[in-house]
């Protein structure tokens, strides 16, 4: 399934190559190389977890208007390079249920190719990347980068989470949430480091904000 992998390869950067809101190309690109790194502690299909890894966002609703035609193009492409039906649910299955906002109401059991598809798109959220991308999100769609006076929220289903908030908010509404929501060992420990990384980086911001530094 070399030429398969390429394809999917191809399909995602066309798909995704000009992505503006931070889950384009470069973040598949560190998503997939994660998920290889946490499957070398984990017995796991390592096939279905690279493709899950490359295909989790296409059809996100983040990034198209139209996730149903988008699911389409994600299974012919699948059963194009001669992957069965089995397998096309079993991908269907992580990338459907894997999202932090699927999970805002409902926890989803993943498999634990699903896990370590999460655990590596959970990381490449947090860490000095992941607060990259968080302003580069938040300036898409035109939130504030902070405003004292606006609290973060709590108790948030899906489509309320989908509503704008501030940038700084949104590291207490999720990212700092995600080191102990992580999987596998491999991405508890890589968490750690991001976590603080991320800790250090708001604690300075609202410093600065007050002028205390």
């Amino acid at each position: 399934m070399i030429n398969g992998l390429r394809q999917i390869r191809e399909f995602v950067q066309k798909e995704l190559g000009y992505e503006t809101t931070g889950h384009d190309y470069t973040h598949i690109e560190r998503v997939v190389s994660l998920a290889k790194l946490i499957l070398k502690g984990e017995q796991a299909d390592e096939s279905l977890v690279i493709i899950a890894a490359y295909l989790h966002d296409v059809s996100d609703d983040k990034v198209t208007t139209n996730p149903a035609a988008k699911r389409k193009a994600i299974a012919d492409q699948l059963i194009g390079v001669g992957y069965d039906d089995a397998f096309v649910g079993k991908v269907f299955e992580i990338i459907d249920n894997m999202s932090y906002s699927a999970n805002l109401k409902t926890h989803h059991q993943l498999s634990i190719e699903g896990q370590i598809v999460q655990d590596a798109d959970r990381l490449d959220a947090i860490g000095a990347i992941g607060i990259a991308r968080t302003f580069y999100f938040g300036g898409h769609f035109g939130e504030i980068m902070y405003n004292p006076r606006i609290m973060p929220r709590t108790g948030m289903d899906k489509a309320e989470y989908r509503k704008r908030g501030t940038v700084i908010n949104h590291f207490y509404e999720k990212l700092f949430k995600l080191k102990d929501q992580m999987n596998t060992p491999t991405a508890k420990k890589i968490a750690e480091h991001r976590q603080q990384v991320m800790q250090d980086f708001v604690g300075e911001f609202v410093d600065e904000w007050n002028g205390a530094k």
